[in-house]
């Protein structure tokens, strides 16, 4: 299978490097309007590069497209890949609307191809892990659970690189939970099925166009609660993660932590050696293992590839990708209609600042 990638930046980097480790696909061209990334293609040996990536499209060479393009970009890159009879699969968010959910869900539906959507968090070791223990009733049902992340454009890397005036542009991104805190929510809906949204608190510890952090309470149909904690504020640095969620069942309880290394930087020196003994004896490596989390980009890409050779269902579809969409809206809509708590706070520890200095 002939990939073609839409979109060369730091996702687009990414997808090439785990598309190497596919089994029956490979990718074999790169679209982008900017020359620089599109020599970075050529340098990692990408055979054909494509300013316009309506070109990429047009050729009959390339069967399926990975779409890393800014959000923004999503909804035109989308549709026009299923007009091109191109397999889908398109880096989250899907959109950044319901009413874009519905044109990109009615172009790949009349076009007929596959579509997927990537989800990677489903396929971290520790989420499968508590995915496996929920399924099989272990937990017996769960009546609260906690799902936090926290990371951001302010954490420095380790290859330094201005920060894109899209990325922190709501109108081209998308509000800032629809970037970061889609992953939870999403992970919420895999779990449980369905959510509606309790409460919502955003904040702007930063003073952003918007909010840099949130606290969510979700309710599933069948009475699952999930207090959800998003923050764009970390200083983090890889092996750093952010990350957790926690399951509270009236037969057990499972968190993330139980199967996730207490030191990633030892698991890495492990998986690292590990993988040169594989390799030196003839067998075949773990990808990206040694980095615990990143291994998921290659499964999920293993998926689609699976999929469309299968003619099958992809894994995550169209469909979540809209109900994740949707969920975040909702969200937002009641944000807007709870009271200004940051406000009460700040009066309320005004006030408590000045009878403590009045005592003094």
């Amino acid at each position: 299978m002939r990939i073609g990638l839409l979109g060369f930046g730091k996702m687009g980097r990414m997808r090439l490097k785990a598309a190497r480790f596919l089994r029956g696909a490979t990718v074999t061209a790169v679209a982008d309007s900017s020359k620089r990334a599109l020599e970075a293609a050529r340098r990692q040996g990408v055979p054909h590069v494509y300013a316009d990536y309506h070109d990429l499209l047009a050729s009959p060479a390339v069967d399926a497209v990975i779409i890393t393009v800014p959000n923004a970009m999503h909804e035109e890159a989308i549709t026009a890949a299923a007009l091109a009879g191109k397999h889908i699969f398109v880096e989250k968010p899907l959109a950044r609307s319901s009413d874009e959910c519905l044109r990109i869900t009615d172009a790949v539906d009349r076009a007929e191809v596959a579509a997927m959507v990537g989800h990677n968090y489903r396929y971290f070791p520790p989420v499968k892990r508590l995915k496996r223990d929920l399924d099989s009733g272990a937990l017996g049902d769960i009546v609260l659970s906690t799902l936090e992340i926290v990371d951001g454009p302010l954490a420095p890397a380790l290859e330094s690189r201005p920060i894109p005036d899209w990325y922190m542009d709501p109108g081209d991104r998308g509000p800032w939970l629809l970037d970061l805190g889609y992953h939870v929510i999403d992970l919420f809906l895999w779990f449980f099925g369905d959510a509606r949204v309790l409460h919502a608190y955003l904040d702007r510890r930063y003073g952003f166009a918007h909010e840099d952090n949130a606290s969510i309470l979700l309710e599933s149909g069948a009475g699952a609660k999930g207090t959800v904690h998003v923050g764009w504020f970390s200083k983090l640095i890889f092996p750093s993660f952010d990350f957790r969620v926690i399951l509270h069942g009236t037969a057990g309880f499972a968190s993330t932590d139980q199967y996730t290394p207490a030191s990633l930087k030892l698991h890495a020196a492990i998986e690292g050696a590990k993988n040169t003994l594989r390799r030196t004896t003839g067998r075949r490596i773990h990808p990206l293992s040694y980095t615990f989390y990143y291994g998921s980009y290659i499964e999920e890409l293993q998926q689609f590839v699976n999929s469309v050779r299968s003619g099958t269902q992809p894994p995550t579809t169209i469909k979540d990708g809209c109900e994740t969409v949707r969920t975040i809206e909702e969200i937002y809509g009641s944000a807007a209609r709870s009271p200004a708590l940051t406000n009460v706070v700040s009066t309320a520890a005004g006030e408590s600042l000045r009878k403590a200095e009045g005592i003094r």
